[in-house]
């Protein structure tokens, strides 16, 4: 400890030696800090402050009839996105900061000077932004800071009437596109019905299907085609016994009373099965609740009753008849079985003929049944396809309309309100420079540069003061030491120089002490 206490009072005598160098450096380095501290122009801060209210009651409303973007997230985009280049260069012009602007690169120094100066923060959660410029001139920072809260309020409602109008643009060419597509597959599915009409039945059951009701339909034909040809043949045995001369009996009475019953009369049994034949071509085309199959079915059901109506009246002539002879009994059997017969045998060729329609569109059907599946197919990937298009062609339409119906509704309400909380203003102080620091700075500049140059001047030019660290440095034997002894004169010298170097210092303190109350003065009274 006494060895680094020896060392430091050997570096201050050192030091010493080469004060009035020390002092000469810290005058020269306070005068310029003063210099600059008092020459830094004053720079004003001009603020304005903005609510963002983005509580619309017209959001609720509008739910699911109108876009809601996502307003706070679009706000916060845009407080961030305003210091962009094209947005300065905007606000240069507004400001009238380019009257002195007279080359490009005046310009981008300009814009970065302002970029640097201005500022925009953010609460965060109370959408509250403050907006701050500082600059030399009042009057400019003001204009700035009123430029930059138009921009702020007109970018926002710019944006949104941009992204809506870009919106509708979009969907328009979209819908166009999607309009020629709808169209072409329309013509796509009209060639294919118009090419394969004859395999496209109106039901909508598939060819397994039809092939399966037709296979039905033939087997039901081919048993009433038994039924028809057993009676026939009942009724020839019947006449045969009867021109024999046994159908006098009752059972010949009672057969005829039956078959009087259950046989129709050739015209409406002929009107009933044309009818059938229709109902059964319109079956394969049409619904169950088609108008023609409804009054085909109707006309059937007339038809019906009407022969019922007719078998009742020949019942009851038959029955009301006297009993005549046994031969006129026979005549008329015979002339009654013979009509039987008749209407027998065009029962059996209309039931031959429908058996023949059923066999052969059988027969179609079969054959068609190898084709028809590629054909669905082909069908199903046409629908498939037009049902796509026309769910997005559906869907971009609606989508316009929201988008229209959006722009109108902040066109009209606004979903966004700007309020102005404090106006633009420019401090009535200066916020910079702070003259009190930048002098106690200089100061202490002053003092460190004095220290530094007597320091380095005693290391570059040491002086041995003591004989202990002089043998240490030589590495010598000392033999002896010879004191100085100064005369009054030289004692007076050295006393009047260290006078005048307290008196040079502290006029370096008092100095800046005076400029620092002076500044201190001058703010207090720009403060009141």
């Amino acid at each position: 400890m006494e060895e680094l206490i020896s060392q430091l009072a050997s570096i201050a005598r050192g030091m010493w030696k080469f004060r009035w160098a020390g002092l000469a450096v810290a005058w020269l380095v306070g005068v310029v800090g003063a210099v600059v501290a008092f020459t830094v122009p004053d720079r004003f801060e001009a603020s304005a402050r903005v609510f963002v209210d983005t509580q619309s009651i017209l959001k609720p409303l509008m739910s699911g009839l109108a876009v809601q973007p996502n307003v706070d997230q679009q706000v916060a985009m845009l407080s961030r996105t305003l210091m962009s280049r094209p947005n300065l260069e905007k606000l240069v012009r507004m400001a009238d900061l380019d009257l002195k602007s007279q080359s490009k690169a005046d310009q981008e120094k300009l814009i970065e000077r302002l970029s640097n100066a201005l500022s925009i923060k953010s609460t965060g959660r109370d959408n509250l932004y403050t907006l701050n410029f500082v600059d030399s001139d009042k009057d400019k920072a003001k204009r700035v800071i009123q430029s930059m809260v138009s921009m702020f309020v007109e970018s926002s409602l710019g944006a949104s009437r941009k992204d809506t109008d870009s919106a509708k643009v979009f969907l328009d060419e979209q819908i166009k596109t999607y309009e020629a597509k709808l169209e072409e597959a329309e013509a796509r599915m009209k060639e294919f019905r118009l090419r394969n009409i004859d395999l496209q039945p109106g039901d909508g059951k598939d060819s397994a299907s039809r092939l399966g009701e037709i296979a039905r339909q033939l087997e039901t034909a081919k048993l009433e085609l038994r039924e028809a040809e057993n009676a026939r043949d009942a009724a020839k045995k019947q006449l045969e016994a009867e021109r024999s001369g046994a159908g006098g009996s009752p059972v010949t009475q009672s057969l005829l009373q039956e078959s009087a019953v259950s046989v129709a009369t050739p015209e409406i049994d002929a009107r009933l099965d044309a009818q059938r034949r229709a109902l059964d071509a319109l079956m394969q085309r049409y619904t169950d609740q088609h108008p023609d199959v409804v009054g085909a079915r109707r006309l059937i059901k007339e038809l019906e009753d009407q022969k019922r109506r007719e078998v009742a009246e020949l019942r009851k002539t038959m029955m009301a008849s006297p009993g005549p002879s046994q031969g006129g009994n026979g005549s008329f059997a015979v002339q009654e079985m013979g009509r039987i017969l008749a209407t027998s045998e065009v029962q059996v060729a209309a039931l031959k003929a429908r058996v023949s329609e059923y066999q052969s569109r059988y027969a179609v059907a079969k054959a068609q049944s190898k084709t028809t599946p590629q054909i669905e197919a082909e069908a199903a990937q046409l629908n498939r396809d037009y049902g796509v298009i026309k769910k997005n062609y559906e869907d971009l339409v609606a989508r316009r309309q929201s988008a229209v119906m959006s722009g109108d509704l902040d066109m009209a309400a606004g979903v966004v309100d700007f309020r102005l909380i404090d106006p633009p203003r420019v401090s009535p102080r200066p916020v910079s420079p702070n003259r009190l620091f930048l002098l106690g700075g200089s100061l202490v500049a002053a003092i460190g540069a004095g220290l530094f140059v007597t320091f380095a001047a005693s290391q570059l030019r040491p002086v041995y003061d003591d004989a202990q660290q002089l043998r240490a440095k030589t590495g010598l034997p000392l033999l002896g030491v010879v004191s100085m002894i100064l005369s009054d004169d030289e004692r007076k010298r050295e006393r009047t120089g260290r006078l005048r170097f307290y008196a040079g210092t502290g006029s370096l303190f008092a100095s800046f002490l005076v400029a620092m109350v002076t500044v201190s003065i001058i703010a207090a009274r720009q403060a009141g």
